[in-house]
């Protein structure tokens, strides 16, 4: 019997690899549900293709387009941020897919959640922002969260090698972006064009910056801290510029494991939808004789600061994880403008958190108002920033 499927973001980088794994395994997934923020010119081809039950558009205006455009189809159009929620709670469906970009998949993961539902992560921010209250209520319905993050993919299946109490520390690879090398003087001219330009990996706008800053990687030791119930003091991170080591487990006995793959998605995307299965498929697969040579090295925390300010926003706890990643979310959008450089990211995140006051367990409601509050400081900090640009 097929397994009803809904992917939150289906029109991203990781929605559109999902589909394409979908699309490898005839008769093994229904595909219930679909979003996107606005792109309904791809939504459309995809409800077409995929015929779901439903589907959400967060822009509200572009969701009355797109029922316009599929009247022909009886599928049901939700719109908004509740429409998403809805979306994630849709009967049909036991696996959830979150692809979504950002804070905005915090809320329908919960919701996903409280129904039960498996949930495939591939939203950072979720886990970062909202960690605690995710993972607890997860236990509480049972529930199953599959780490789609090729690092997190990587532990996962690593961590198979062992029980809990046999982890010494858990290493997140990093490919080091496309400045790796740069002194902190070539950092302050590069621009948003140079950023976007992964040697390795493809992925949105968003992550990608996020990936020159080391800022992923450091939501990633987040993420970490939380899917794998470990200190922080046992995650650490190593860059590893081919990305063919995609993390690593060291256990007490002196072992360690690690996950190999060529540097793709639809890897950790397959293992999250086949598990606890491994399916044949026909992506490429890594060939030996064409990699030659692994390397490692230390990350540079003098230069690329951000992933330190992870270490601190995660140790702190509460709701300093929340304005970390909103603060982010907005320096990340402004450097993409050009409004800020570079070297100014960590400097408007550290500003920003510096001067919020610290809830220590928060609730849903908590992290959403700490989001808000952050993104309008952050907001009140950035024109300070820019005049610092202009002098």
């Amino acid at each position: 019997m097929a397994r009803g499927i809904i992917i939150l973001g289906s029109t991203g980088s990781i929605g559109t690899q999902t589909l394409q794994v979908i699309e490898q395994f005839p008769g093994k997934f229904k595909v219930v549900g679909l979003s996107t923020n606005s792109n309904i010119d791809l939504l459309e081809k995809q409800a077409r293709k995929f015929n779901p039950s439903v589907i959400a558009v967060r822009n509200e205006e572009k969701a009355r387009e797109v029922k316009s455009r599929l009247r022909d189809l009886p599928i049901k159009i939700l719109a908004g941020e509740d429409g998403l929620n809805e979306l994630s709670t849709y009967p049909g469906a036991e696996l959830v897919v979150v692809a979504v970009v950002g804070f905005s998949g915090l809320q329908p993961t919960y919701r996903a959640l409280e129904k039960g539902k498996t949930i495939a992560l591939a939203n950072k921010e979720t886990l970062v922002a909202g960690g605690g209250l995710i993972m607890k209520k997860a236990r509480e319905k049972g529930a199953v969260i599959l780490p789609v993050d090729s690092e997190h993919s990587a532990l996962f299946q690593c961590l198979h090698a062992g029980n809990a109490g046999e982890v010494k520390k858990i290493l997140l690879t990093a490919s080091g972006g496309p400045f790796l090398g740069l002194s902190k003087e070539e950092l302050a001219f590069v621009n948003a064009s140079q950023a976007l330009k992964h040697p390795n990996w493809k992925m949105g706008a968003k992550v990608t910056i996020d990936s020159a800053t080391l800022m992923n990687k450091g939501f990633e030791v987040i993420e970490a801290r939380w899917l794998f119930d470990l200190d922080y003091d046992q995650i650490g991170v190593v860059v590893h510029p081919e990305s063919i080591v995609h993390s690593m487990v060291h256990f007490v006995d002196g072992s360690i494991i690690a996950q190999m793959s060529l540097p793709s998605m639809l890897f950790p995307i397959q293992y999250a939808l086949s598990y606890p299965k491994r399916w044949e498929n026909n992506f490429p697969h890594l060939q030996w004789e064409e990699k030659s040579t692994l390397s490692f090295l230390p990350p540079d925390k003098e230069n690329f600061p951000c992933l330190e300010l992870a270490y601190y926003a995660g140790r702190k706890g509460g709701t300093m994880p929340a304005v970390l990643n909103a603060a982010n979310e907005l320096a990340v959008e402004s450097f993409l403008k050009g409004e800020i450089s570079f070297l100014h990211i960590p400097c408007l995140l550290e500003e920003v958190m510096n001067k919020h006051k610290l809830i220590p367990s928060p609730g849903l409601s908590d992290i959403i108002d700490a989001d808000r509050w952050a993104r309008e400081e952050t907001l009140a900090v950035l024109p300070k920033i820019k005049k610092e640009i202009r002098k």
